[in-house]
């Protein structure tokens, strides 16, 4: 299937039986990375694509949602190998960003984010490591959520750090997303109250531009009446920059032991970005991963200790809203790594994370996101969905 959008990967159509249930009307992409039986799995790289064969089964969240009455409607682009979060492909292009053309969609769910925004799927899913669905709901408008880590199985799915891997989804409205965690993520085994206590995250504010503490604040007072009296905490211990480097140094540690023997027994052609990261990961040693490995235990039990289980955190889902198509790879980077410093909390904790398309800046989607406890993700959702209606 193929659009203006570029976001479907040109395969020839394989038949995928679909049910009948809750998802029964609904159309659903997927990112190029799960299996889809009749079907190989490119990953965004061509020579996995030439390695994949055609799959035989399909992955267990894709399963699900075929099996709960979605159709099946292609498979959608990604950064290579998953590991980027710009959603430039330099083998398979740029998926057109349905709320911001001008603006790059963000990655590596790419292509599943602007199937959604342009309509051509009700829900698509895709996968976030460090921010790749959360990213692309910011920059697309859309609703997006990182699960609590492991909730929604991965089975027959490529993998890139395993300790970070979490499969998400995307849609355009909160009912359709709701009706979509009904199927993926079971019963929370925390449930929030119906008001929870929300924390403010101050620190990770000090972080963004004038401009955009602006209009986070404005959205703030929009949303008062749900969000009710803020309490002001900081996250990061000990520090953003500390965190960043976990972070980077665990995803990149695991990133290699994934993937580097691929990359050098076929000497895959990598694009720009994609790799450097990979030549930066392949140096980080077992003993950088036990002592990044430690200082991320650390956070973990402070920012889950923040939370409790009746608590709350608001925070904007990305630094600004996206960057422009024409901005060099250099600006880029940087974006990216000013984007981890956010998004890492939720990685290193393994929370889930939603983010909701609230806000807009120079009429470019900006997400307002909500960090919830471990296995608090439908809770989270019924949360969400108070101050959409909001």
């Amino acid at each position: 299937m193929t659009t203006s959008a570029h976001c479907f990967i040109p395969y020839p159509a394989a038949p995928v039986v679909s049910g009948t249930g809750p998802l029964s009307g609904l159309t659903f992409a997927v990112k190029d990375i799960f299996d889809v039986a009749g079907y190989p799995t490119g990953c965004g790289n061509p020579h996995m694509l030439a390695l994949s064969g055609i799959k035989p089964a399909s992955a267990a969240a894709v399963q699900a949602l075929a099996q709960a009455g979605a159709n099946f409607v292609g498979k959608t682009c990604t950064d290579e190998l998953a590991f980027s979060m710009n959603g430039k492909n330099a083998h398979f292009g740029t998926p057109r960003n349905g709320g911001a053309p001008d603006r790059i969609p963000g990655g590596s769910s790419s292509g599943s984010a602007s199937a959604v925004s342009n309509g051509l799927a009700d829900v698509a899913l895709g996968t976030d490591t460090g921010g790749s669905v959360r990213a692309p709901a910011s920059h697309c408008g859309l609703v997006g959520l990182r699960p609590t880590h492991a909730r929604v199985s991965l089975q027959g799915a490529m993998d890139l750090a395993p300790d970070f891997d979490t499969c998400g989804w995307f849609a355009r409205d909160i009912a359709t997303f709701a009706r979509v965690g009904d199927v993926l993520l079971g019963d929370d085994t925390c449930v929030l109250p119906a008001a929870p206590q929300v924390l403010l995250a101050v620190d990770v504010l000090d972080l963004l531009s004038p401009r955009v503490q602006q209009v986070f604040a404005d959205a703030l007072e929009r949303l008062s009446p749900v969000l009710g009296t803020l309490e002001s905490v900081t996250t990061a211990t000990p520090s953003f920059d500390v965190l960043y480097w976990a972070f980077r140094h665990i995803q990149g540690y695991q990133a290699w032991q994934q993937h580097g023997a691929c990359i050098e027994q076929y000497g895959l052609q990598l694009g720009p970005g994609v790799v450097d990261r990979f030549s930066w990961s392949r140096t980080v040693t077992p003993a950088q991963m036990q002592d990044y490995s430690a200082i991320r235990a650390t956070f973990s039990t402070h920012f889950a200790a923040l939370l409790g289980n009746d608590k709350v955190m608001v925070l904007p889902s990305m630094p600004d809203i996206a960057p422009l198509l024409t901005d060099s790879e250099a600006a880029l980077e940087n974006y990216r790594n000013q984007a981890i410093r956010m998004l890492c909390l939720s990685g290193l904790s393994g929370l889930p994370q939603i983010s909701l398309p609230l806000m807009t800046i120079d009429g470019a989607p900006f997400g307002f996101s909500v960090i919830g406890p471990a296995g608090s993700d439908q809770s989270l959702i019924a949360f969400a969905r108070q101050l959409m209606d909001a």
